[in-house]
């Protein structure tokens, strides 16, 4: 099977690029962003996910002969179009938000600096996966914050596609999630993994004693036995019977999570296992993580909030021209005039701006020479940081964005950024903005 995501696109991005290419106009040099034009389900704030499996798609964005075969026998574009696809290779420069930092309405995620024909083809497996991942990157850091600091495991690739769910293992980490149970996901991304029995397993013996004991043989005393496959008390009193007061936890998956955690603890308690951990899952989300914050849980397994995006599977982005140059080479800014779909034309930079205690007070967006091209903090009155980071130089990533390396950067980056926003930003409620979206 081929590696090229040169399809991953829609039919459109080639009949723009044919028609271009026919009329003259294909290279003409342009910059296209990627944004959302406000954060969807009425957060406070997005968490950008998916730049290094973007930047490991474009890397791979080539159009092979299976490609071009397969395109040809179509017949929807000229021959001259395809000769042009098969000499393709991205060479130009792309700026964006570093994965794991937050976001907000307008905040250009994703510039694109190369002729138009190079730069539309990127158009949709852009959105595909910054849609995705950030979605569920934003979820994520919403039940991180709700966990008050104990950790979360993402369990949910039963509920999303096999592909996704592998994707969705590693936004989820990015966000502040501990582990995964999806082995892809750690053999490709370094997650560490986790698991250990279904109530399938409990089932399949002629008692949950006989269950619980081929477990910790099998595991040894510290595994995690689920205990609520029948009489949650008696699951309990036969966990610790069977693996000793060094159980190392027991799980719950069923029931009104904050009466029966407190029921367990205490008779976990009793049995003298008071080392035994516990951790609950049962179609958890932020709102229920929250509640159980408090409660005598230690850690949490999430499965479908967290890959669906808690309610919200897509955060809205769309990739949009703002400028081109002209017939004589000069820029020109453009942009989208339809109603409740208006864009803001012009190359961009950006700074965020912070208080004396350092904490985020706006997204300032400046309309001017681009990325870098923002004035100093001190000119603008208030303490400031760049935000835009070059990601693809004439056509070369740029170190420190993909593999294992890339997704420890991103991992650390969020802790630091979400600890940067107002308190306010850490509402579970619906409303505006952590902090204003300001042109300049």
């Amino acid at each position: 099977m081929s590696t090229s995501t040169a399809l991953l696109t829609d039919h459109y991005e080639l009949t723009m690029v044919d028609a271009a290419l026919s009329a003259g106009t294909a290279d003409r040099d342009s910059v296209f962003e990627l944004f959302a034009r406000r954060l969807s389900g009425a957060r406070r704030y997005g968490v950008v996910a998916g730049t290094g499996r973007l930047l490991d798609a474009v890397s791979r964005f080539r159009f092979a002969d299976e490609e071009l075969d397969w395109l040809r026998e179509r017949g929807f574009l000229r021959a001259e179009t395809l000769d042009w696809l098969a000499d393709f290779r991205f060479r130009g420069d792309i700026w964006g938000y570093p994965e794991g930092e937050v976001f907000f309405p307008g905040s250009p995620l994703v510039t694109v600096e190369s002729s138009f024909a190079e730069g539309v083809l990127l158009e949709t497996v852009a959105l595909s996966i910054l849609n995705a991942d950030s979605a569920v990157a934003t979820a994520a850091s919403r039940m991180s914050h709700a966990a008050n600091g104990k950790p979360l495991a993402e369990m949910g690739s039963r509920r999303t596609g096999e592909y996704s769910a592998v994707a969705a293992a590693r936004a989820a980490y990015i966000a502040g999630f501990s582990a995964t149970s999806n082995l892809e996901a750690g053999r490709s991304w370094g997650i560490p993994t986790m698991g250990t029995a279904a109530h399938s397993f409990t089932l399949l013996h002629d008692s949950e004693r006989d269950a619980f004991e081929a477990q910790v043989a099998a595991l040894g005393p510290s595994t995690t036995l689920l205990v609520d496959t029948y009489d949650i008390e008696q699951g309990v009193r036969t966990a610790v019977e069977v693996a000793g007061r060094e159980l190392g936890a027991v799980r719950i998956d069923s029931g009104d999570l904050p009466i029966v955690v407190a029921q367990v603890r205490r008779l976990l308690d009793d049995l003298g296992a008071t080392s035994t951990k516990i951790t609950v899952t049962n179609d958890l989300d932020e709102y229920t993580v929250a509640a159980l914050a408090a409660a005598p849980v230690d850690s949490f397994g999430v499965g479908t909030s967290v890959v669906v995006g808690s309610g919200t599977p897509t955060m809205g982005m769309v990739y949009k021209l703002v400028a081109r140059t002209d017939d004589a080479g000069n820029w020109v800014s453009v942009a989208k005039k339809s109603a409740d779909k208006v864009s803001v034309g012009g190359r961009k930079s950006v700074r965020r701006l912070y208080d004396r205690r350092g904490v985020a007070t706006a997204e300032a967006i400046f309309l001017g020479d681009g990325p870098g091209g923002a004035p100093e903090g001190e000119e603008l009155g208030a303490s400031a940081r760049d935000v835009l980071v070059p990601l693809v130089r004439a056509g070369e990533v740029q170190p420190g964005h993909t593999g294992s390396e890339g997704i420890a950067a991103a991992r650390e980056r969020h802790r630091l950024r979400v600890a940067e926003l107002p308190h306010v930003a850490m509402s579970l409620t619906r409303g505006d903005p952590a902090i204003p979206t300001e042109y300049r």
